[in-house]
This record gives structure tokens, C-alpha cells and sequence, in this order.
């Protein structure tokens, strides 16, 4: 029964000036209802907001009485998945001319909701996936509506306008919402899945995403689907640059052999950019013409330089865009697509370089606390907390210390464990002209190599042994349980189920011992190679008195660490040769030679000592390295 007219014209004012916000009254002054547009389309380069919002609006104008108008226009060219506070900030709908006149977007219509002076009751969209793609966020929009007494209607919707003087009936409205909203919060994460997949595949079978990386060109292939190929839409693949590819195996070689940093990295290609031509980026106006640290570090860190395509290294969507991926979510071609420019160990013994020189300085600067060199910078590790110690000056000494912070400080580590420079450096020199470049160098590694091979063959028959009993128990199980399955007059289901899972279970136990068993007799082939050492110079240094950069240089191609022990005051040092990094320590000692002159084969320093002598004969070269490694460590005690 409606109200009569006498009443409704005594109570409407109260109403008004009461400010009820929560009280639906969608009719003006006028019987006119006014309503706002929402609006929402993807963005722009998957969609074209200049048909789809015009669309939209009309879809919205063609579902409205005569009484109603709409006086408001909020939309927004994003994507529905993001969080309410993230929306409506982009910038999309300013790169288009999109024939509707813009209020604003999503954030302007619910903050001019909540003011008395709005200029509309109800907001209208086409359906609610426009309001947003996910059903929390546009419940969310819906209820922060309701509390400012706004009404939220779609066009494709059941709804009622007007004021009968009734409670509205709005049960099939509300069920036809909640469920459009959950379809389409569903067709959204099936489509997202659905397009990983594809992606999957099309990096699994080779086939690149945008840019090639630098070292390759696209080498453009027919598209496989005939529509698309009618319609000239290519696929690419990747092959080398004739010029760049050789520019990141440089850049590879001089990381693994020399462990340089990038910026010295990227010095050194900008000697001479015609060879080492620096890369271009998408939007070639932005290039700056010379190699700079970022450009080597997205070179030496992209794992398509091993000839797998990879994909996912990077988010693309959403709060962290553009934010490196975990390594475990990458995807991975199965076998190598396109020819490597560096293979897969050398790809991760770079990657191993960053691990050790993280927060290591590669160059001087001019800061007062990076005054003083110290030849042992970055190569000097605490045996307790396994941390790298850093060099500091107490009066006319050199130290390197290890003062972690209280909560990362192991119980048994000291407030600050010190160790002197000079006396590192002693122990280094003796090290050197024993087990490197003195004269018995190959018999002393032979020896030792003797004794270490004898201790790591029993280990291996060891560890052979144990991997041969496990797998002969995983057989016996299978049998039994084959036999358990012959023998049984009947069985029902659910036992059957539980039988094939366990069977499934040593199955795949036992192939996992299998691929043991083959990883273990591969590494038994891998020998030491003591010949390796005979490919270095003998000779006599003095640390003391070699220019640091020399020093260190040297002391990079050793892959020289030092592993200091407070307990027992004693340090272990240990350098690491393989046949890449003969090379470098050759030429490190070339360099020492020709800094010391060429008519004499010494370095002498200010107070006339030698600082290196070279035994009789020239530095070898070799075309071809055994890729053996021959660590050699040496233990050396009475550190003060």
C-alpha cells in the first residue's frame, strides 16, 4: 500500500535533512533518476577502449527507463584482477581518444559517493566483471556503495527503479550477481591458465618472446597455425650474431677466469666498441652508446646464452612487475634449441662469481673508507660463521676482521675476530713457492694427490656399495609385492589401489638409485690432472712488494681463499686451477713481467728486494685445456 500523499510530502524533508546516507531514494526533484556510468576494459594493447567503453555505455542506455539519465561517466583501462587500492591510478585511457567524456575512475566514483553533493543515486555498469574480475573486489565496490545509500545495478541484471513506496524484491537480482561474479572471477583464472600453458609449450618447443637477447638475432619461421600464416604473423627463433655472439663469450670468459666485476667488465668492452658493439634497447632512442654494468649484468644472467629457451624469468602483471622470478619458477626448454654460445657449467660457474664478490668492491672510488687497499679484499673468509672478513687499519697495521651483527652472531663467535694482512701474506708466499711455482711443485701434488685419491676410492666403493643394496632391496620389494598379486584369489578395489601406489612408489625408487648409481660412476672418471701445473712458470714472488692490482689479479686467477680459524689462530689457504684458468694466471704473470721490464726478469720494490724472479724458459701456451680441476689446499698455522 503506498503512503499517502500528505505523508510522504511531510516526511520526505525530515528525511533529507536528516542525511540518512544508508537510505536508497533514487528519485531527484523531478521525478528524473540520476544514475553514473562504470566502466571498465583491459588494457590497451589486448583490447581497444575506444570501441569497447562506447559500447558499454550504450549497452547501460539502452536498459534504463525514459525518467532516467545518466550524468556521470567514471571508467578506467586496466586490468579487473587488481586490488582495490591499486585501481583506478593508471594511465591507459590518456594514450586513446575514447569518445566518452571521463569523471574519473573507480576511486573518484566511491570517494564522490560518500559526499552529501553527489549528483547520483544509482551507478549502472554493463555486467560486473566491468566493476572487477575477482568477486571480493567487486563485492567490495558493491557494499562500500550500499554504505553511502548508492545503489549498484548492471545492465544484463534484473533490476527495479523507482520509488513504489515498497521494499524493493532484489533475491533473483542478488543470486544472478553472485553467481555472474564467480563466473567471472572463473573465466579469468581458466583463460590465465590456459595462456601459461600455451606459453609453456611455445618456450618448450623454441620459440622466443620478444627481443632477442644479446648474442642471438630472430631468425623469423612461418607460422605454424595457416590462418595466422595467410595473414604474414611469424614465429622466431633464436642464432647467434656473428659479431655479438663472440662478444658474450668474451664477456663469460673474462667472469669465470678473471672473476671480474661488471663494471670492469663493461671497461673493458668499451675499449673498443666496434668489436664489442653495446647493445640497443627495445626503444633504440634510449641507448646510450657505451656498455654500462646493468647491460653486463643482463648479459652474463640470461640462461638462454646455454642454447635452452627459458621463459618466466621475470613478472610481468601485478604489484611486482617486472621483479625477478624465483630460478624454480622459470621454464625450460627440455633439451637445447638453438646453438649455445657458453654451456651450461660455465653458465653457472659465473653465476657462482656474483655469490662470492656480493658487496665486494671491483674498482677504487673516492670514499675516505675506500682509501687503503688490501691485496686480500674478498678472498679472506671467517672459518666460524663462514663470513667474508673485511680489511680495516689499526695504526700502522692491516687487519681483516669479522664483526657480524648481534642477532646474526653465532654463540661461540667473538664480538671481533681479527686477523693481520702481513702475516697472511707471509703464509700465502710460502704457499706459492712451495706448492705453485717452485721447482717440485708436480711431484708434492702427485704425492699428495696419492694419498687423497686413496681416501676418496674407498669412499666411492663405499658409497657404491650402499646404493647397490638399496636398489636390490627396491627389486625384492617389486617382487614380492608381483607375487602377492599373482597369489591373491581375489581383491577388491581399494586394496588394488593401494598396491599399484606402492608399486608406482618403488618404481620410481628405484630409478632414482639408478640415476645415482650412473652419477656416481661418471664422477669416478673425473680425475685430478697434476700435469695442469706443470703449464705455469716457475717462480719466485714477494707479495709484499707486487703493486696491488697486480696482486690481485693473480691472486683472482689462482682462485685463491683464505679460511681463517680463531680457535686454533691457524688459516687454510687453497686455490682452485682448471685448464680455463691456466690461461689467466699466465697472463698475470706476464703482465708482472712486463711491468718489471723486459731486460730484466724481476720486479724490485722500494727498498730494492725482488719482488719476482723467473726461472729460465718462456710461459707456455696450450690451444687445448684439460678441464680437470686440481684443488690444492695448504693448511698454515701461527697467525698473530
Amino acid at each position: 500500500m503506498a503512503i499517502p500523499a500528505a505523508i510522504s510530502t511531510w516526511e520526505g524533508p525530515l528525511r533529507v535533512e536528516r542525511g540518512n546516507p544508508g537510505l536508497f531514494r533514487p528519485e531527484r526533484p523531478g521525478g528524473v533518476i540520476l544514475l553514473a556510468f562504470l566502466g571498465r576494459t583491459s588494457t590497451y594493447d589486448q583490447q581497444d577502449p575506444t570501441l569497447s567503453i562506447p559500447r558499454q555505455l550504450r549497452a547501460c542506455q539502452l536498459v534504463l527507463p525514459e525518467d532516467a539519465l545518466i550524468v556521470a561517466h567514471f571508467y578506467d583501462v586496466e586490468s579487473g584482477r587488481k586490488d582495490l587500492v591499486d585501481r583506478g591510478k593508471g594511465g591507459g585511457h590518456q594514450r586513446m581518444q575514447i569518445p566518452v567524456p571521463r569523471d574519473g575512475g573507480v576511486d573518484d566514483l566511491l570517494e564522490e559517493a560518500r559526499r552529501p553533493d553527489r549528483r547520483f543515486d544509482v551507478v549502472i555498469c554493463e555486467d560486473i566483471g566491468r566493476a572487477g574480475r575477482r568477486s571480493h573486489i567487486s563485492t567490495e565496490i558493491e557494499h562500500q556503495l550500499e554504505e553511502a545509500g548508492v545503489q549498484l545495478i548492471a545492465s544484463d541484471e534484473p533490476f527495479h527503479l523507482g520509488g513504489s513506496g515498497r521494499r524493493p524484491k532484489n533475491s533473483t537480482q542478488v543470486l544472478t550477481r553472485r553467481m555472474k561474479q564467480g563466473v567471472a572471477e572463473w573465466y579469468v583464472i581458466e583463460m590465465l591458465e590456459k595462456a601459461w600453458g600455451g606459453f609453456e609449450m611455445h618456450a618448450e618447443q623454441g620459440y622466443n618472446v620478444g627481443k632477442p637477447c644479446y648474442g642471438y638475432r630472430a631468425k623469423h619461421l612461418p607460422h605454424p597455425v595457416p590462418a595466422k600464416r595467410d595473414k604474414g604473423i611469424k614465429k622466431s627463433m633464436l642464432e647467434v650474431h656473428s659479431v655479438e655472439g663472440p662478444v658474450v663469450q668474451r664477456a663469460f670468459n673474462w667472469r669465470i677466469t678473471e672473476r671480474l666485476g661488471y663494471q670492469a667488465i663493461a671497461d673493458r668492452l668499451n675499449d673498443d666498441l666496434v668489436l664489442n658493439p653495446p647493445p640497443v634497447p627495445v626503444i633504440p632512442t634510449r641507448a646510450v652508446g657505451h656498455w654500462t654494468a646493468s647491460n653486463v649484468r643482463d648479459m652474463l644472467t640470461n640462461p638462454k646464452h646455454t642454447g635452452h629457451m627459458v621463459w618466466n624469468r621475470r613478472a610481468r602483471k601485478g604489484k611486482g612487475k617486472n621483479r625477478a622470478n624465483p630460478v624454480d619458477e622459470w621454464v625450460w626448454s627440455p633439451e637445447p634449441v638453438h646453438e649455445p654460445l657458453v654451456s651450461l657449467e660455465e653458465f653457472v660457474q659465473a653465476q657462482e662469481v656474483a655469490k662470492r664478490t656480493n658487496r665486494s668492491r671491483s674498482k677504487k672510488n673516492s670514499r675516505q673508507a675506500a682509501k687503503n687497499e688490501y691485496p686480500l679484499r674478498s678472498f679472506v673468509f671467517h672459518e666460524q660463521c663462514g663470513r667474508r672478513m673485511f680489511g680495516n687499519q689499526r695504526r700502522e697495521s692491516r687487519y681483516h676482521s669479522c664483526s657480524p651483527k648481534p642477532d646474526q652472531r653465532p654463540d661461540d663467535h667473538p664480538h671481533t675476530v681479527r686477523v693481520r694482512e702481513d702475516v697472511l701474506l707471509d703464509g700465502i708466499n710460502t704457499f706459492l713457492a712451495t706448492y705453485v711455482f717452485g721447482p717440485y711443485r708436480k711431484s708434492i701434488l702427485q704425492d699428495n694427490l696419492a694419498s687423497l685419491q686413496e681416501a676418496q676410492i674407498d669412499e666411492h666403493a663405499d658409497h657404491t656399495a650402499t646404493l647397490q643394496k638399496a636398489l636390490a632391496e627396491a627389486e625384492a620389494k617389486l617382487w614380492r609385492l608381483a607375487s602377492r598379486l599373482e597369489s591373491a584369489d581375489e581383491l577388491d578395489e581399494g586394496l588394488l589401489h593401494v598396491m599399484n601406489q606402492r608399486s608406482a612408489e618403488l618404481r620410481t625408487q628405484q630409478q632414482h638409485l639408478k640415476d645415482q648409481l650412473v652419477d656416481l660412476a661418471a664422477s669416478a672418471s673425473e680425475v685430478a690432472n697434476p700435469e695442469l701445473i706443470e703449464e705455469l712458470p716457475t717462480a719466485r714472488i714477494d707479495l709484499h712488494q707486487l703493486p696491488v692490482e697486480l696482486t690481485r689479479r693473480l691472486f683472482e686467477a689462482l682462485r685463491l681463499t683464505v679460511t681463517y680459524d680463531h680457535t686454533t689462530r691457524s688459516a687454510v689457504c687453497q686455490i682452485t686451477l682448471i685448464g680455463e684458468t691456466i690461461r689467466a694466471v699466465q697472463r698475470a704473470i706476464g703482465d708482472i713481467l712486463a711491468e718489471a721490464g723486459t731486460s730484466k726478469k724481476d720486479l724490485r720494490g722500494q727498498n730494492g728486494r725482488a719482488g719476482l724472479t723467473c726461472a729460465p724458459g718462456r710461459i707456455r701456451t696450450c690451444d687445448t685445456w684439460s678441464r680437470k680441476p686440481v684443488l690444492y689446499p695448504l693448511s698454515y698455522g701461527g697467525m698473530a
